[in-house]
């Protein structure tokens, strides 16, 4: 303490807290729900039943689900987990509009939503993620905090990059990949970073370092309080 070398910590207020702690509930329960289509999924394999993802993603494909050729036992597994799929899908519906609600209220809110691939939901946990944009210098600090940096292995001769960190806020940083992904099919320039490296390095390489720039994006946007009248052709309001 007297050498003043203890770290400061970024302390979130209730509000912050509350809606983090929403976020991780919906993450739980989005996981679960895909838990449990998996295992329909192997139930109607065992059975000579091919299943795509999109059966599950409806009402209609639940239905079909329920009345899939299977035996007495297997079809009483499969309507007990459908019960549970929707129970949890009117959960997070529910848990998606209260972050969007609260998402609103962050400063931030009305620049983020500007840029395309970015709506209400994807706001919310991205600024609660990041939290005040001016505790972070610079981009590569906010990169290196959400963990979209890559490791590096230094050994006086040489210099290796590995993987990403993934240090920090790991459904942040699903978010911002999810995010790109939109983002490349309607933004020129992201879209041509993408299959440049893509060409290079691979997909995986390539979406994780779109993401990054998206974060660069972001980072800007908040720092400089852009508001976009076009991101597509990065006009500003």
């Amino acid at each position: 303490l007297s050498k003043d070398l203890l770290p400061e910590v970024r302390v979130m207020d209730k509000s912050q807290r509350e809606l983090r702690s929403l976020i991780h509930t919906r993450d739980k329960l989005v996981k679960l729900r895909s838990c449990l289509k998996n295992k329909i999924h192997n139930i109607l394999n065992e059975h000579g039943i091919v299943s795509q993802r999109e059966m599950f993603s409806s009402e209609v494909g639940l239905e079909r689900v329920k009345n899939a050729g299977v035996s007495e036992t297997a079809k009483f597994e499969i309507n007990v987990i459908v019960e549970q799929i929707r129970s949890l899908t009117k959960s997070i519906k529910e848990i998606e509009e209260k972050i969007k609600a609260s998402g609103q209220n962050l400063k931030g809110h009305k620049n983020l939503t500007s840029i395309t691939g970015i709506g209400d939901l994807s706001a919310a946990i991205i600024l609660n993620g990041v939290g005040d944009i001016k505790d972070f210098d610079d981009s590569k600090k906010l990169c290196s905090y959400v963990g979209l940096v890559p490791t590096v292995r230094d050994t006086g001769d040489t210099t290796r990059h590995g993987h990403i960190t993934r240090r920090g806020n790991k459904i942040l940083r699903t978010t911002l990949v999810q995010v790109a992904l939109i983002s490349i099919k309607y933004n020129s320039y992201l879209r041509k970073f993408y299959e440049r490296l893509k060409a290079k390095k691979g997909s995986g390489k390539a979406i994780i370092a779109t993401a990054r720039k998206m974060l660069e994006i972001i980072y800007n946007t908040l720092k400089n309080d852009w508001v976009f009248e076009d991101f597509n052709n990065f006009v500003l309001a």
